[in-house]
């Protein structure tokens, strides 16, 4: 394994010093919580090791909420977050002379993985100008007979873009055809603007799913992921691959990510109110300000618009400005292999001030470069 260090990672909040920023809008998840706020006694828990599949209470919980009855506990596989679900699926079904297919901008680890792994990856490339939407017909021409398996976003990190279920059906199809799998990262499910999907991998076999409590639930600090899959024979892989990493997850962990569920549905109804509150001063910030143009977000916490500036624009001077003068941080589209003046803006992990202040500093950053608008 080739490993080389993700800029995502390399230049996240905590490498840069959260002492530096004041208004953190690279951030893709929703306000972080604090333990008291679960109502948890863990003074009775004992440290023991874990089950290897994941504590049974929450594999049933995850179940019960994946929106169909087709998924059962033991299709779900406790991991460490939805990244170590990722790494997982990777380090399993991939060789340095495996193929797969990748939807792109895309969380770095769907890229990142297979890349140190050594494989050929064939991009379908989202666009700004069709609405982000996934080009089905593109996946299936980049299909090779080597092809392990493709890797798609829903909802899409980070544009916010959400296929349509018809879309992931289609994906079936072509899967069935050509012998291969398909990998959904759904992290964002629970946060979709309306009612959410039931989880990918109620479709069929072919399909595993990704999800995790960090992005929705604020808890990421306790590395709680799944991954889901219907196909016996898959499961059995990847818990090998599981324990040999390491063993079981983290008991505590675990025990917290339960309580976490217990709370979901109440929980859910006042953040995500909160989250398209959040949505909208975006909204309205975006219609008045003329040198930044978007696709407005369907699903998660994020959205990715871009810069409407002239070829002089200094990038560089405009992202090192943002931060040292008006102490705003956002994720800038290299993190996501795309072209710099795209830029990932997440929308609910900061305060109604932070969020408005943060994109008041935007529009000043740009200002600094272009003039105002009949000045």
């Amino acid at each position: 394994m080739k490993y080389t260090r993700m800029a995502i990672e390399a230049q996240a909040p905590e490498e840069v010093g959260y002492g530096r920023i004041r208004n953190n809008l690279s951030e893709s998840a929703i306000a972080d919580r604090k333990l008291g706020e679960l109502g948890v006694d863990l003074s009775d828990l004992t440290l023991l090791y874990g089950e290897h599949r994941g504590d049974a209470a929450l594999r049933g919980q995850i179940a019960r909420h994946s929106g169909s009855a087709a998924v059962h506990p033991e299709d779900v596989l406790v991991c460490a977050g939805a990244a170590g679900a990722l790494f997982i699926v990777a380090s399993a079904l991939l060789k340095p002379d495996s193929h797969l297919v990748v939807v792109r901008p895309n969380y770095a680890t769907n890229i990142e993985t297979p890349k140190a792994i050594g494989c050929a990856i064939s991009y379908i490339d989202l666009s700004f100008d069709t609405g982000f939407k996934t080009d089905i017909d593109a996946i299936e021409r980049a299909v090779r007979p080597d092809t392990a398996y493709i890797s798609v976003t829903c909802p899409h990190n980070p544009t916010g873009s959400m296929m349509s279920w018809d879309d992931l059906l289609r994906l079936d199809d072509i899967a069935r055809r050509h012998g291969c799998l398909v990998l959904v990262d759904e992290t964002y499910r629970d946060l979709s603007h309306g009612e959410p999907y039931p989880t990918a991998a109620s479709i069929s076999d072919r399909f595993i799913a990704v999800s995790s409590l960090s992005k929705a639930y604020g808890t990421p600090g306790i590395r709680t992921g799944w991954l889901i899959t219907r196909k016996p024979s898959l499961y059995e892989l990847f818990l090998a691959a599981k324990e040999q990493i390491g063993i079981c997850g983290s008991v505590l962990d675990e025990a917290v990510g339960a309580a976490v569920l217990a709370q979901r549905d109440a929980w859910l109804k006042t953040s995500n109110r909160r989250n398209l509150r959040h949505r909208d001063i975006v909204r309205t910030w975006m219609a008045g300000e003329p040198h930044m143009e978007w696709v407005e977000p369907a699903g998660g916490v994020v959205c990715f618009p871009r810069l409407k500036v002239p070829a002089s624009f200094d990038l560089d001077r405009f992202y090192r400005g943002l931060l040292e003068n008006h102490g705003t941080y956002v994720g800038p589209g290299h993190w996501f292999d795309m072209p710099r003046r795209y830029m990932r803006i997440g929308y609910a992990w900061v305060t109604e001030e932070q969020l408005r202040d943060g994109l008041a500093g935007i529009s000043a950053a740009i200002r600094e470069q272009v003039a105002p608008q009949g000045a």
